[in-house]
Formats: structure tokens, sequence, C-alpha cells
């Protein structure tokens, strides 16, 4: 299992690269007004009307390889084994209670103030 789950990692860490990388050569909607005032050549690799189709068919098909890996991760990451569950499902354990030993009685230690019934403190008079 560990080697498939490597094996859609690396597929969709390539994918998104290369993604990265398409999307950065396209022209953006204004390149062609930049163009046609004389900026920058019009000219590309793939030709005047070919760049846009096979670019973008690529991006799309990227993309969708993307997002395949994507919830194919997602699927590997939530399948857990049969034979053990979370610690949360299952019932809780009963743990038999151990009673802590009395601390010693420290002469430094001050008693604690005995508290009122009414709840609030008495104030001493001076």
């Amino acid at each position: 299992m560990s080697l498939v789950v490597n094996i859609i990692l690396a597929v969709q860490i390539l994918s998104a690269l290369a993604m990265i990388g398409l999307i950065l050569v396209q022209h953006g909607k204004g390149a062609d007004m930049g163009a046609a005032f004389g900026s920058g050549g019009s000219g590309s690799l793939f030709g005047a009307s070919g760049s846009a189709n096979f670019l973008s068919r690529s991006t799309a098909a990227l993309a969708t390889v993307f997002f395949v890996a994507t919830l194919a991760l997602a699927y590997f990451g939530n399948v857990r084994p049969s034979s053990t569950g979370s610690v949360l499902e299952g019932p809780a354990a009963a743990v038999p209670a151990q009673s802590a030993p009395a601390p010693a009685a420290d002469a430094s230690v001050p008693a604690p103030a005995a508290v009122p019934a009414s709840g609030a403190a008495e104030i001493p008079k001076n």
C-alpha cells in the first residue's frame, strides 16, 4: 500500500510542476493587444492559433491527472485496516482507581482557612 501511495504522490507532484510550467508559458488574454501595438513578438513555438489549443488542452489534461491523484491520495489516507480501529471508537476500558497517598502534614505550610457557609470570606476588622 505504501508503494502505491508513493507512486500516486510522485504523479501528483510531477503533474503539478508540469501544470505550473504550462500555465506560465501561456499568453494572457491581453497579450494580443500588446502585440498589435508592436510591443513584443507575436510569433510562438506552436504557431499563432495552435498554441492556445495545444497548451490549454495539455493544461486541462494535467489538471485532470492532478485531480484524480488528489482524490486517490485522499481515499488512501482515509482507509484504515479493519482489524485495528481508532482508540476513540472502542469501548472504554475499566481502569482501577488508585488512591494517592495523603501528603504528610508539613509544619512550614499553614493550614487552609475555613470558608464561612455564606460563601463570602470574612474581612478582619482592625
